[in-house]
């Protein structure tokens, strides 16, 4: 049997093995070099080198990166276990082991004859035993002293015996004292920093710090502190390794230790207890005073800092969170990121969805396992700093200048593509252009809200409503080629132009965006902002909410029909469906109406529009709210003549989650489909010659009047569209009669 010793008894040059998770071997061989010894990559989880009993102390202490430092005892070929027992039994082991040795065996086997592991593992126990017994000449073995812990790794029917000196993981750096959800492991936090350009010089933030691993080990890197420094391990113990080596170790990492940080590491988080055990970790790690613990949101992500590093492990809704989160979260990562131009970013997650969430390719990419995890380390490279030691050029003579233009700051997230300049002079000039013409328009008719600019020039898709002091951008949405970072530094831009065209307060400037509405989606409140305002219309008054909602509550478009409804409202029955805030009820009271009925299934807009009524001084016992859905609710009201006037103004598309027989169901709504039969058992509750508002702002609407045979029709919309909207199919509106 041939078997090949990896170090004979009384050698003091042993082979080592670092032990690393799969993705770190190269970070481990790096750091093994800047030790002074020669590494190499064995195979995926394996560094081996060579060294000393200084280097088992020396290599336990620094590396950040390794799971484990162990001894190669020996390997050999083994494919039936006579052979494991055989190879087992001719390796010194009682150079390291002593009569009273504790050598529990734990085993793995991949690609290899032998693949019982409780099996290896009792042969490799007898025949260490079986060694250590003729070697010490004792007839026992209590197994009472220091710990020596043997695996026995078959790969490819190839037995290596491997001698851990480690003890606990490399990753269990002592200073966290106790787990928390989604933490990462020391180890993989390390590696993260490591492969990032960061250094002592540069700033770094992890908006997502949970308990602060990321943190404090780029502060146990920046300081140059060992990280096994404040711990102990398992050969500590051993007899055969003398104490002052790893005395002589601890004290060369301490005078390698390199002084507090010049710029604090930020690290914030939502989660206060998280922070709190961050905080109580830096502590006993001895860089407290290197990071900036923070309670903060992500999307208040802000420094003045510049060419720093953003290093983070965002909750991907595996451990912590969940999957509609994760990707909300994930799609405002770029927004946020733009505001740190000049920085590098690098973000580990398990979504392999990231890119397309995020919109842009990273720069790098590398796969790494938090845990049983897969993931992604996703890096995203930013502008180089500018060397801060080239000595000045002298001046050159005026006549031989020649200047090179700037090199364009080139930030990862975001930036403005070239055409953007033009499309906002575009922008300006036509905004400007329409204030003009409009300037003395508003003011003859009573209007102080109206539509200024509505895609008039065509590559910028916006709308905008004056708001008296404000302004109401609409976005709608359209195909362009530039990333979600880069259109919201589009969309910043033309705000600035907005407001400093109209000579608006940027602060009294609000963003919406328009989509095609479908499915499940339905226009909802989506901000908690609160910037309302009373906005006046023909002499009546309506709370407007600039800020929170796709709509701010008063649809301008309809400015004229509000007012054909108030001259023909004097005395009548007034019904609202789909009611929205109320402007047609206000509308409607003021004109006269004997009683108004207001429908929305919302509360809220409920409320909205009984306080429209109030502020006009039009409340009363007349009229009645009712929260239901309008198409429920007309079918339970008798057949009878109940209604002289009516608008009906749906959505498009709409759906109401409602649960009935202890089941949730969702009732939807499809204006082409359902809105004939709606109006038709809206005739019978109304008399010969009542009148009803039907509109839609559906493009593609098709009004058949043979679905209609209790009505006369005619279309009204050249009446209705307000001359300040240069879209004259904003909506489309037809006044029915009954008959």
């Amino acid at each position: 049997m041939s078997c090949e010793f990896d170090h004979l008894v009384g050698n003091s040059i042993h082979q080592l093995i670092a032990t690393t998770a799969f993705g770190l071997e190269k970070l481990a061989a790096r750091e093994l070099e800047s030790l002074g010894y020669a590494p190499r990559v064995v195979r995926p989880g394996r560094v081996q080198f060579e060294g000393d009993d200084s280097a088992i102390c020396r290599a336990n202490l620094w590396l950040r990166t390794a799971e484990r430092v162990v001894v190669l005892a020996g390997s050999f070929p083994a494919t039936d276990f006579g052979q494991l027992f055989d190879g087992t039994n001719q390796l010194p082991w009682e150079r390291w082991i002593p009569r009273e040795g504790a050598f529990p065996i734990r085993g793995r086997s991949h690609k290899s004859q032998l693949s019982s592991v409780p099996a290896c593992q009792k042969i490799v126990n007898k025949a260490v035993a079986e060694r250590l017994l003729a070697a010490h000449q004792t007839e026992s073995l209590p197994e009472t002293g220091a710990k020596y812990s043997i695996e026995v790794e078959l790969f490819d029917n190839t037995a290596s015996l491997l001698l851990d000196t480690s003890g606990a993981g490399l990753h269990k750096r002592g200073y966290r004292t106790s787990v928390a959800e989604g933490q990462l492991r020391e180890t993989l936090a390390a590696a993260m920093v490591t492969l990032s350009v960061w250094n002592r010089e540069r700033p770094m933030i992890d908006p997502f710090c949970g308990t602060g691993t990321i943190a404090i080990e780029a502060a146990l890197i920046g300081r140059n502190s060992a990280p096994g420094l404040d711990r102990e391990f398992a050969a500590e113990a051993w007899p055969t390794i003398d104490t002052g080596l790893w005395h002589n170790a601890r004290e060369e990492a301490r005078d390698l230790w390199q002084p507090p940080l010049e710029q604090r590491i930020v690290a914030t988080d939502l989660n206060a207890k998280s922070l709190e055990l961050a905080r109580h970790h830096a502590e006993r790690a001895g860089v407290a005073g290197d990071v900036h613990f923070q309670q903060r949101p992500f999307e208040e992500l802000t420094s003045s800092r510049k060419y720093g590093c953003m290093i983070c492990n965002p909750p991907y809704g595996i451990r912590i969170g969940n999957e509609a989160e994760s990707i909300a979260l994930h799609k405002k990562l770029p927004i946020v990121l733009r505001g740190l131009p000049t920085w590098s970013h690098y973000v580990l997650t398990a979504r392999g969805d990231f890119e397309r969430l995020i919109g842009q390719e990273a720069t790098r990419r590398r796969k790494l396992y938090n845990g049983r995890i897969e993931c992604t380390y996703y890096q995203f490279l930013g502008p180089k700093p500018p060397r801060g030691d080239r000595p000045p050029m002298a001046e050159p003579q005026a006549e031989e200048v020649h200047p090179k233009p700037k090199k364009t700051v080139e930030p990862v997230f975001g930036g403005l593509q070239e055409d953007s300049q033009r499309q906002a002079t575009d922008f300006a000039n036509r905004l400007a252009k329409r204030a003009r013409h409009l300037r003395r328009w508003p003011t003859r008719r009573g209007i102080t809200c109206f539509r200024l600019y509505d895609r008039d020039v065509p590559d910028v898709p916006l709308s905008v409503d004056r708001y008296e002091d404000a302004l109401v951008v609409a976005e709608y949405r359209r195909p362009h080629e530039r990333t979600p970072a880069q259109h919201a530094d589009w969309l910043d831009l033309m705000l600035r132009t907005a407001a400093e065209t109209l000579e608006v307060d940027r602060d009294r400037v609000f963003l919406k965006t328009r989509e095609t509405q479908s499915g499940e989606k339905q226009y909802g409140k989506f901000g908690a902002e609160s910037e309302t305002m009373v906005a006046h219309e023909g002499g009546l008054k309506f709370l407007v909410n600039l800020s929170d909602y796709l709509d701010t509550g008063l649809f301008l478009d309809h400015r004229q029909t509000r007012q054909m409804v108030r001259e023909e409202a004097d005395g009548k029955r007034f019904l609202n469906l789909f009611a929205y805030t109320g402007a047609f009820t206000v509308y409607a009271a003021a004109g006269g109406a004997e009683s108004t009925t207001t429908v929305d299934l919302s509360r809220n807009y409920l409320a909205w529009a009984e306080e429209n009524l109030k502020r006009n001084e039009l409340a009363g016992p007349q009229h009645q709210f009712v929260v239901a859905d309008s198409r429920e609710w007309l079918t339970t009201l008798p057949q009878e003549e109940l209604f002289d006037l009516v608008v009906v103004d749906p959505p498009t598309f709409s759906n109401t989650k409602r649960t009935t027989t202890g089941r949730q169901e969702i009732d939807d709504w499809d204006v082409q489909r359902d809105y004939a039969g709606l109006l038709e058992e809206l005739a019978a509750r109304m008399p010969t010659g009542g009148v009803v508002y039907f509109s839609t702002n559906f493009r593609r609407f098709k009004f058949d009047e043979k679905q209609l045979p209790s009505y006369s029709a005619r279309e009204i919309s050249k009446q209705t569209v307000p001359e300040d909207f240069r879209n004259q199919r904003i909506h489309r509106c037809w006044r029915l009669v009954r008959e």
